[in-house]
């Protein structure tokens, strides 16, 4: 939320329609129709997927800027605030259940299909499957049917921990700048913030390192069982998460450069905190689970 008022502040504001949310669901369609285009072998697919990340991209630049014009010119009161702060909380809950779901696959294939797998009746039929997880034993990543291609897994060292380490510290740094902007330090603000972006980007570049050494080195794939799927599935989803927690929060240090935001009136600023400290919270939790059980 702005710190400006100019004029009467509404009780409550009401947009006019926009379509902005429909342009956005477009964009969205072709990202969703390239991607999954293109994992299954149909060039075309990564051209539909840039197309969409850049359409989607413009509908989001001019959604925040007509969002951002509403606030400087005075039109989102103490009801907005509250709306903003509820539908912020209610969008990060949706986030938990929808990496709960996918933590609960990982869950669910490790201490029981793996196991049933093992059973006696799947033994007469194949004879030399391990009803082991891939990372708890050398040798077991291999499919008894000929399907799945030998892979090594993925261990928390190093680039892993190193990710780690820069989401913690990227963590730190926005605390600092939430600090400082409370205290009135705009400039103070600022250089955190920017530090927190660079955190972000970085995070990202090493994520995509990791990724093109999986598929080089370690032969992990997408199509490398239930443990390709779902590694993929959560580091993937996370690091999607990570680049728009990016964009949110170099919007906000933007805005700031352009002395929005004010010690006493700030939400938006502290949204985009709230969706970054979220974001590392999911990544310690995969960071146990994933890389090193």
């Amino acid at each position: 939320m702005s710190s400006s008022a100019h004029g009467t502040t509404p009780y409550y504001f009401v947009p006019g329609p926009s379509r902005h949310p429909v342009m956005a669901a477009i964009g969205l369609f072709f990202v969703i129709l390239g991607a999954s285009q293109w994992i299954n072998g149909a060039d075309w697919g990564k051209y539909s997927l840039a197309f969409g990340l850049i359409f989607w991209l413009g509908v989001l630049y001019q959604w925040f800027g007509d969002a951002i014009s509403e606030s400087e010119a005075g039109q989102y009161g103490r009801k907005i605030d509250l709306s903003f702060r509820w539908s912020m909380s209610w969008f990060i809950f949706s986030e938990v259940m929808f990496f709960g779901a996918f933590f609960t696959a990982l869950w669910w294939a490790r201490a029981h299909s793996v196991p049933s797998l093992g059973s006696l009746d799947n033994a007469l039929l194949w004879p030399s499957f391990k009803a082991v997880w891939p990372s708890l034993a050398a040798g077991v990543t291999a499919s008894p049917a000929g399907i799945v291609e030998p892979f090594t897994t993925m261990g928390p060292f190093w680039l892993p921990t190193i990710n780690t380490a820069l989401l913690l510290s990227s963590g730190v740094t926005l605390t600092f700048a939430h600090h400082a902007l409370i205290d009135g330090q705009r400039s103070k603000t600022v250089a955190f913030m920017w530090m927190t972006v660079l955190l972000g980007v970085v995070f990202l570049i090493v994520q995509g390192f990791e990724y093109y050494h999986a598929y080089n080195d370690y032969n992990l794939k997408l199509t490398s069982g239930v443990y390709g799927s779902t590694f993929f599935m959560l580091t993937g989803f996370h690091g999607f998460h990570v680049f728009v927690g990016m964009l949110m929060l170099l919007v906000t240090t933007l805005r700031l450069q352009k002395g929005h935001f004010s010690s006493e009136r700030h939400f938006g600023f502290e949204g985009a905190a709230w969706y970054w400290h979220f974001v590392d919270v999911v990544w310690l939790g995969l960071y146990i689970l994933v890389y090193w059980m």
